[in-house]
């Protein structure tokens, strides 16, 4: 049964396991805006439980943005989940659009934490943003955000602290080319180090959103999302969506050149966990229907599996 809300829009999503309980975090916007564009400036965080990750109860709404002139004044956005010991900690985007009409928007992770995955504090002791020695900023002026959103946060496979992967875009003179993915590491989750990009520019895409590393039957993915609009240099004109590729290294370098399109812009957000049995699946949200028109729920757990290096995802193998 796909998840919807009667009254909201719902888009990009990611998950929390507690025992046999999925928690999932989901961005929401009252479909009363008319304009479905308009979710982005309006976006707050909901939350949902389930065993079986088809039927969920609601539990209502967990981070709304905190106005002003804080980095999440306009909007809060995609973010992960994390627990280290007793303490749940959630590294989400916030959104702060500097004008009412125009698309100029700062983007920083922030973070919140809570002793269960349903009650969140925010933390503002905790600020991740670009560095420009690496990363476009917005005083670049070549183009129309700061890109520095979708934290996906993870330990190090050895043990060595943890890592965060996040939607960035490399220096460049204005080239649409330059998505990369970011790169900050920390000891203790609340002091971070922004570093260098794990990928490079010139890979076809001119964002790489909603990054996830995950192991699948032993093998390690990057799953981003990138639509047509968004592709770029020798990829321009071809179709995007959810894109994987398959890795040697959990800490990269991240061959996104390689990436294979998995899903299409149909679906977005693709994101990957196991089911009740242990089964590797992925769900994502659905984005354009038959009439071409955005639709805002998310969709039933799809299998997935290898196929040599590349990834499938059963019943909409691209």
């Amino acid at each position: 049964m796909t998840f919807t809300l009667p009254d909201h829009w719902v888009w990009d999503f990611w998950f929390a396991r507690d025992g046999d309980t999925h928690h999932m975090y989901f961005l929401q916007a009252p479909t009363s805006l008319g304009d479905p564009d308009l979710r982005h400036r309006n976006a707050t965080v909901g939350h949902a439980t389930s065993t079986d990750l088809r039927t969920w109860t609601v539990h209502g709404t967990v981070l709304r943005p905190s106005g002003g002139d804080a980095p999440d004044a306009t909007a809060t956005w995609t973010g992960s989940v994390v627990r280290e010991a007793q303490t749940w900690r959630m590294f989400y985007t916030g959104s702060r659009f500097l004008d009412p009409v125009a698309h100029a928007n700062v983007e920083t992770v922030l973070a919140a934490s809570a002793s269960e995955p349903g009650a969140w504090t925010k933390d503002a002791s905790v600020v991740v943003a670009a560095d420009p020695r690496w990363y476009e900023t917005l005083g670049d002026g070549t183009w129309h955000e700061q890109a520095w959103r979708d934290p996906w946060v993870f330990a190090d496979p050895a043990g060595d602290g943890w890592h965060m992967l996040v939607t960035a875009r490399a220096l460049g003179d204005g080239e649409r080319d330059t998505g990369v993915i970011g790169h900050a590491r920390s000891a203790d989750l609340s002091r971070w180090e922004v570093s260098p990009p794990l990928s490079v520019p010139g890979a076809g895409f001119a964002h790489l959103e909603v990054p996830q590393l995950v192991q699948i039957d032993g093998r390690w993915a990057l799953i981003f999302s990138c639509d047509s609009a968004h592709l770029a240099g020798a990829r321009t004109g071809e179709r995007g969506g959810i894109w994987a590729v398959a890795l040697d290294d959990p800490l990269g370098p991240y061959p996104v050149d390689r990436a294979v399109l998995v899903a299409s812009e149909k679906l977005y957000s693709g994101r990957i966990t196991q089911d009740a049995a242990g089964r590797d699946v992925m769900l994502a949200f659905e984005n354009i229907g038959t009439d071409g028109a955005f639709v805002g729920a998310l969709s039933d757990p799809l299998p997935v599996r290898w196929e040599n290096d590349r990834l499938i995802v059963e019943e909409i193998a691209a």
